[in-house]
C-alpha cells in the first residue's frame, strides 16, 4: 500500500466572527471561515475560495478570543470531508479543514485599528501557551 499524506496550508481572511461550542466532554470547537485568493495574475473575485476551518480545544480558545471577521491568518491542518444528514434527513457532505497550527498575520496596529485585541500572537499550536504582552518584546 502506498503512503498517504493529508496536509493544507492556507492564508486567507476571515469572512465572519468566529463562533464557539462546546461538547459534551467540556472540549471546545470554534469554526470560521476564510476567503482565499487564487494564486494567479488574472484571478477574478468570483475565483475566490471559501474554506470552512475547525479548531479545537486550547487552540479553538485562542481563535475564538483573538480572531474577528477581516482577521489575516495562517492555518495549517488537515482536509476532513464528514458525512451527516440534515434537518429533513437528506445525506449531506462537509469539507473542512480541521486545524492544529494558526498564526495571526499582520501587525498588531492593524489588527487594532480594525477593532480587533492588540494581542501580537506568533504561532499558536493546539497545546501551546500564549503570554500576554508580547507586543512589547516585539521590535516591529
Amino acid at each position: 500500500m502506498a503512503a498517504s499524506y493529508n496536509k493544507v496550508i492556507l492564508v486567507g481572511n476571515l469572512v465572519r466572527d468566529p463562533e464557539i461550542r462546546y461538547v459534551g466532554s467540556g472540549a471546545g470547537v470554534t469554526k470560521f471561515s476564510i476567503a482565499v485568493n487564487p494564486n494567479k495574475r488574472d484571478a477574478k473575485p468570483e475565483d475566490t475560495l471559501f474554506v470552512d476551518i475547525v479548531a479545537w480545544d486550547k487552540l479553538a480558545e485562542t481563535c475564538n478570543t483573538y480572531l474577528k471577521k477581516g482577521s489575516n491568518v495562517l492555518v495549517e491542518g488537515r482536509l476532513v470531508i464528514r458525512s451527516y444528514d440534515d434537518k429533513d434527513g437528506n445525506k449531506r457532505k462537509a469539507t473542512e479543514v480541521v486545524i492544529n497550527t494558526m498564526q495571526m498575520l499582520g501587525s498588531p496596529r492593524d489588527r487594532q485599528e480594525g477593532g480587533g485585541d492588540s494581542f501580537a500572537g506568533a504561532s499558536v499550536g493546539g497545546g501551546s501557551r500564549m503570554d500576554d504582552g508580547l507586543d512589547e518584546e516585539i521590535p516591529f
